[in-house]
């Protein structure tokens, strides 16, 4: 055999080697990402709540005030608003948004009144200052208050740029996926 011939199956070994093990780390993050996501593991990349790993538990049990819950979005003016201005991530629920992380602060039957914060009931809920403006300075005009109806809850995050139930109301249960849980998270 010539040199030539010795060096190019020696490429074409080294090609077939290369490709093999480029097949099998892609299968395998594959499915790692399958068993995460079947498994009901998010990545939670906004700062409504601690950055990182985060579960999905079945809710056995009608929802509660205090819950912390992923929750999809219904497709209504405000969320597609929302998803045009950037307020929303795209994932896997109806209208193509990602589930949000956000506290039940109110069920069906309480009375939210929205001023310069909410109250649930005539009680204050701390950390829930509106905002006037986004941070690109457009205006955000808040939900005008009310008995949350029937099957729906009211929502809200501490993080004071978040985009909850003081802007855009109360929201169907029926979107609660499950409770949150932390996994392996970090909060700047």
């Amino acid at each position: 055999m010539t040199i030539r011939l010795i060096a190019a199956a020696l490429r074409r070994r080294r090609n077939k080697a290369v490709l093999l093990g480029s097949a099998t780390i892609t299968m395998a993050l594959l499915g790692t990402i399958s068993v995460a996501w079947f498994g009901g593991y998010r990545i939670n990349l906004t700062p409504s709540e601690p950055l990182g790993l985060w579960r999905i538990v079945k809710l056995d049990r009608p929802v509660a005030a205090g819950d912390l819950v992923f929750i999809c979005p219904p497709q209504t003016a405000p969320m597609r608003e929302a998803r045009m201005r950037g307020y929303l991530r795209s994932g896997l629920c109806p209208g193509g948004i990602a589930p949000l992380i956000k506290t039940v602060i109110a069920v069906a039957g309480q009375r939210v009144d929205i001023g310069i914060g909410v109250s649930i009931d005539g009680h204050p809920v701390r950390f829930s200052a509106r905002q006037h403006r986004d941070g690109e300075g457009r205006s955000l005009t808040p939900f005008g208050g009310g008995i949350v109806p029937a099957r729906y809850v009211f929502v809200h995050s501490p993080f004071a740029g978040s985009y909850d139930s003081r802007y855009f109301g109360p929201i169907p249960a029926a979107g609660i996926l499950g409770l949150a849980q932390e996994v392996l998270t970090y909060a700047p």
